[in-house]
């Protein structure tokens, strides 16, 4: 009998069971991530049209993808290190066969590294643990340079500090207080004299004149006088006003750039591929069957690839982020930011400045409707499928 096993048969329970352990190393396509199940499948699986496609993207650039495969290996490792152990020392393999026990975990045989140990002794050199090696092996403690840790570790040391500073100021001024009362005790005390009048019948009178100085000079003022006094108070007091609320605006503008400033630095990535919007093939190493092609990415890979889909056509790609660019619309069209400040948003072409290949974009949906956003650049949007 041909083709898969028949639902509820032995050889279809075995499958299942087989399909959720952990597969042979060697049988697995790190490029197209599919792992096969004997010999005679990853055979096939090589002389496959789509692994060919992925062997062309790999020759382009070989470096690029070792080293991303390298990358995210050790992101992985660190990250599964840090959250599960901290800056505890472990023993090396107990980590990496923690992160192995993923099925959908990045081999070591697609990194710069052969072995284990090559990888551990890497760590050590770039500091981002501390490793040694016993008879039972290798072993690390991971080393948190995390800003938010090390800004409150250096925040608590600060504060420290100043309170001991405080305090020696402190100390400092209550002994200088102790050393002027006991010169001031030393010193002689003042003598008292009666109170006595020299005159008992002198009556005294007091004047009270509640009138002011300022009413007094102004009463013999002419009135053109007075009303050009009164503009001219009037003037200045409005000039004053307009000044505060200039003075406000500005710090209202400051307040929204300093805001956009931040947004950009938190949302600029070098990463862009986003779920839904339409790219421009770019890579000559599909040949050029593809080349100059659109595509709509359909599901993301991880951030720097996904698997994308002709638009003119029902075929299916797995690209890198490198080998697409974004499109650019008419005006009047509807795009989505994939990068900087706005990164997510959804908007309307309004304007392209062509000679400084940037754009105007109007967000129509969210919080942020309505607002219009001057000078984008042509790679910080696309086109969004419809």
């Amino acid at each position: 009998m041909g083709g898969k096993a028949e639902k509820g048969t032995p050889k279809y329970i075995a499958n299942k069971i087989k399909a959720k352990g952990l597969q042979k190393l060697r049988w697995y396509c790190q490029m197209c991530q599919k792992q096969c199940r004997d010999e005679n499948g990853f055979k096939c699986h090589t002389m496959s049209e789509s692994h060919q496609r992925q062997l062309l993207l790999f020759a382009d650039n070989a470096s690029k993808y070792i080293d991303q495969f390298s990358k995210e290996f050790s992101d992985g490792y660190l990250e599964l290190l840090r959250r599960q152990f901290g800056t505890k020392r472990v023993n090396a393999n107990k980590v990496y066969q923690d992160y192995i026990s993923n099925r959908d975990h990045l081999h070591m045989n697609a990194t710069q590294w052969e072995t284990l140990t090559d990888f551990v002794k890497w760590l050590g050199r770039e500091g981002k643990c501390v490793v040694d090696e016993t008879e039972k092996g290798w072993f690390v403690a991971y080393i948190d340079r995390d800003p938010a840790a090390i800004a409150a570790q250096e925040a608590k040391a600060k504060k420290e500090k100043m309170d001991k500073d405080d305090q020696e100021r402190m100390l400092e001024f209550i002994q200088k207080q102790v050393e002027k009362g006991k010169k001031e005790f030393k010193a002689e005390e003042p003598s008292y004299t009666e109170l006595k009048r020299e005159n008992s019948q002198e009556k005294l009178t007091l004047n009270i004149n509640l009138k002011r100085k300022t009413e007094e000079k102004a009463e013999g003022l002419p009135k053109s006088v007075l009303q050009a006094s009164k503009i001219k108070e009037e003037s200045s007091s409005k000039k004053k006003r307009t000044e505060e609320c200039k003075s406000k605006q500005s710090a209202l503008d400051e307040i929204m750039q300093m805001q956009e400033r931040a947004k950009e630095k938190a949302n600029r990535k070098d990463y862009w591929l986003t779920e839904g919007i339409v790219v421009k093939i770019i890579t000559k190493s599909l040949g050029d069957k593809f080349y100059k092609r659109k595509a709509v990415v359909e599901r993301l890979v991880d951030k720097y690839a996904a698997h994308v889909k002709l638009t003119d056509d029902n075929v299916k790609l797995k690209l890198d982020q490198n080998h697409v660019e974004t499109v650019i619309p008419s005006p009047g069209r509807v795009v989505r930011f994939v990068n900087g400040a706005y990164r997510g948003e959804i908007g309307v072409l309004r304007d392209i400045d062509t000679d400084n290949y940037c754009c105007d974009v109007e967000i129509s949906e969210g919080l942020l409707t309505g607002r219009l956003v001057k000078g984008v650049q042509y790679e910080d949007i696309s086109k969004l499928a419809t």
